[in-house]
This record gives C-alpha cells, structure tokens and sequence, in this order.
C-alpha cells in the first residue's frame, strides 16, 4: 500500500507538467519559451531552499550543480526548442522513448539489469504517445529531432545520476529539488536573456499563469518526483512521465475544445496499460534508495525524511 501510495503520489508531477502547454498557450506571453522556463525554475528553486533551510556541502555542490543542469537548466530549453521546431507532437513522440533511456543508463551506472518486459512495456508507451500526439507532419527538422533526443537525454541521466546519488545525510528531497531547480534556472537566466531580450510586460493573467507554473507545476512537482525517485527504481519513476502527454491531451479535449479521435484513445489506452506495467517489479518491493558511500565522521542510520 506505502508503494502505491508512492507510485500516486510521484505521479501527480508528471499530471502537472501536462497541463504546462495548456497554461502556456491560454495566459502566458508568445513566443518566449526561455523566459517561461526560467519562470518556473528559478523563483520555484529559490522557494524550496528557503523552506529546505540547507545548502549544499562538498562534493555536493558540483553534483547539485551537474543535476540541475540535467534536469532542469538543459532539460528546459531543449525541449522548448524541440517543440517550437517539430511538427505536432513528435517532440513528444520522441520524449516518450524516455524510459528506454533509463533502462539502458541504469544498466551501465545502477547495474539493473533490463528485462523483456521492461523494454516491451517501453516501446509500448512510445507507440501509444505517437497516437495520442502525432499529427500528419512535413519534413522534419534535424535540429529539432537533435534538441528533442538531446531533451530526453539529459532527463534519463539526470534521473539515473539522483537514483545513483541518493541524497546528503540530513537531506531530503524538499531541499534537494530545491538545489536542483536554482541551479537550473541559473543556467537558464542568462541564455533566456541573450536568446529573447528584457522579460516580457506582464498583466494580471499572465502573472497568475506564471505563478501556477512555480509553484504546483514545478515546486510541488519537482519535489514529489525527487521523492519519488528516492523510494522507487529509476525505471519505474521514468514510466511515468507518458502521463505527461496524456494529460495534455486531456485538458486540450475538456478545456480547449480539441477532439479526441477514436486513434487516439486506443493510443491513450497503450500508453496508460504500459505505464502501469512499467509499475510492477518481481517480488513486488520497491528497491531501496541508493546511498552515497558514508565518510568519516558521518551516520550510517537510515535517512528520515521531514517532510514526506
């Protein structure tokens, strides 16, 4: 029951990221994907490392740094590049092999090995996204198609790398996300402001659009997935990201009047059945959090998080 409750709760963020297009198109400024990635990073990192109250020590601050570029400071703007240069949906398509990325990293870096399942419940996933999400396209563009697997990449590692890690005595996943998301939009910052210019002039939608993604679609996420990372296996966190295009579809057929054809549901079907397979494991444990190894002058007692 812990683990299910686990499972649910992990998969609240990627429920959230999918409403991100919706929120996007419907308040926010045109045109500025930068701009609205440091909008969600930054203030959201800022915010959980006053309520963490710890900063990162040692070794720590290059591996705080290393993550937050991964997940979040070359995670964003990848896939807003990829989005803005594919035709309908394929960035998507091409995000959703994501799992098949954290099968093969945490067999070269956690030594899971992959099973015919796994990697048949993946390709599952991928092939109900592109039914969801993929329109009759042109010729695509190979920039796009590189940000797009550059995107995927650089999410897969950084799950695999904070499964690997595990977390700082001391530490939970609260303060972790919140290391992860300022480093992150610091990155951002600068490369927002050269691509795009000064921040946009903002009305009262556009504020309000700007503080849902902060707070419930990226500090609330960002922390449940970090947690969910700490108590599940990279695969089983990753198998839930295809709930992100999902729900995009969602919200586009009941708040935005897009139809939904019957190609469609079949593929929300595929998808969803996989990412439930993704879910179930042999011997039905989840397996536990991966631990840095301790130094001199620290506890080996099990970590208790505050907060969860």
């Amino acid at each position: 029951m812990q683990r299910i409750t686990t499972v649910l709760l992990t998969a609240l963020a990627p429920v959230s990221w999918g409403t991100t297009y919706a929120v996007t198109t419907e308040f926010l400024p045109p045109d500025r994907p930068l701009f609205t990635g440091l909008m969600r990073a930054l203030p959201a990192g800022l915010l959980l490392l006053a309520l963490g109250r710890v900063l990162p020590r040692g070794l720590w601050w290059g591996k705080a740094a290393l993550l937050g570029a991964l997940n979040i400071g070359a995670f964003f703007p990848l896939l807003f590049l990829s989005a803005y240069r594919l035709p309908g949906g394929m960035a998507a398509v091409v995000g959703s092999v994501g799992p098949l990325f954290v099968v093969g990293l945490s067999a070269l870096l956690l030594g899971q090995r992959p099973t015919a399942r796994t990697l048949l419940a993946g390709v599952v996933a991928a092939s109900g996204v592109s039914l969801v999400v993929l329109k009759a396209a042109g010729a695509l563009d190979g920039l796009g198609v590189l940000a797009a697997l550059g995107s995927t990449a650089s999410m897969s590692a950084g799950v695999v790398l904070t499964k690997k890690w595990g977390r700082p005595e001391g530490v939970g996943p609260l303060a972790l996300a919140g290391w992860q998301l300022t480093a992150g939009g610091l990155l951002i910052a600068p490369v927002a402001f050269l691509a795009e210019g000064a921040p946009p002039a903002l009305d009262g939608r556009a504020a309000a659009g700007y503080l849902y993604l902060a707070l419930a679609n990226t500090a609330v996420s960002y922390w449940l997935w970090f947690r969910g990372i700490g108590r599940l296996t990279a695969t089983q966190v990753t198998f839930l990201g295809p709930l992100s295009p999902l729900t995009a579809a969602v919200v586009g057929w009941a708040a935005l009047g897009e139809a939904l054809t019957p190609l469609q549901l079949t593929g929300m079907a595929l998808a969803f059945v996989a990412t439930v397979a993704g879910q179930l494991r042999a011997g039905g444990a989840a397996a536990a959090p991966v631990r840095p190894s301790p130094r001199r002058g620290t506890s080996e007692r099990p970590h208790r998080d505050p907060v969860a």
